[in-house]
This record gives structure tokens, sequence and C-alpha cells, in this order.
């Protein structure tokens, strides 16, 4: 069989994968809403939960930011690290050699 003509009677190669066009990201959030396929007691207590919170809230609010990190609740601090004894410093020099 000749390959010219098998190339040639075969279709263009069209990709399966389609990308949109230039990406536009939107100017505005979009309105919180549940999924499609949650329940239906989900859709109605999340509808519930938007309808009583203030429509402004989470949008910008400089009010709950915060400048330094002791201004955070203390969860969110960095442990504090303690001070390593000289024995605990031999063993990490050592590869863990000096255990015993």
């Amino acid at each position: 069989m000749h390959p010219t003509l098998r190339v040639l009677g075969a279709r263009v190669h069209q990709p399966l994968i389609k990308f949109p066009g230039k990406r536009s990201w939107p100017s505005t959030p979009a309105t919180p809403h549940a999924h499609p396929a949650a329940p239906p007691e989900f859709q109605k207590r999340f509808s519930d939960v938007a309808a009583a919170s203030p429509s402004g809230a989470g949008k910008g609010e400089t009010g709950s930011v915060i400048s330094e990190f002791w201004e955070a609740p203390e969860r969110f601090w960095r442990p504090r690290v303690r001070e390593l004894e000289e024995s605990e410093i031999d063993a990490v020099l050592s590869g863990g050699a000096s255990l015993r």
C-alpha cells in the first residue's frame, strides 16, 4: 500500500480536547449557591444561611485584616522552639550513633 494515498484519503486529525479562548476573569464575585446535585435539605439550609448573612459580609472588609502576628488568634502563631540539649545535638550530628 502506498503511504501517500493513505494520508490523502484520511481526515485531518481533530484533537478531542477543546480549549476555550482567552481567559477572562469576572470583575465581580459570583453569588454563592449550593451545588446543583446536593440533596434538597442541604440546598434549603444553604439558601437559609445565605439569606441570613449580611450582603456586604466577606467582600473586601478590612476590619478583619491583621498587620502583626500577635494580633491573630494564638492558634495561628508559630509554635515556640525549645532549646536543644547538648545530647540531642550530638545525636543529630552523629546520625543517631551516639544515642547509647
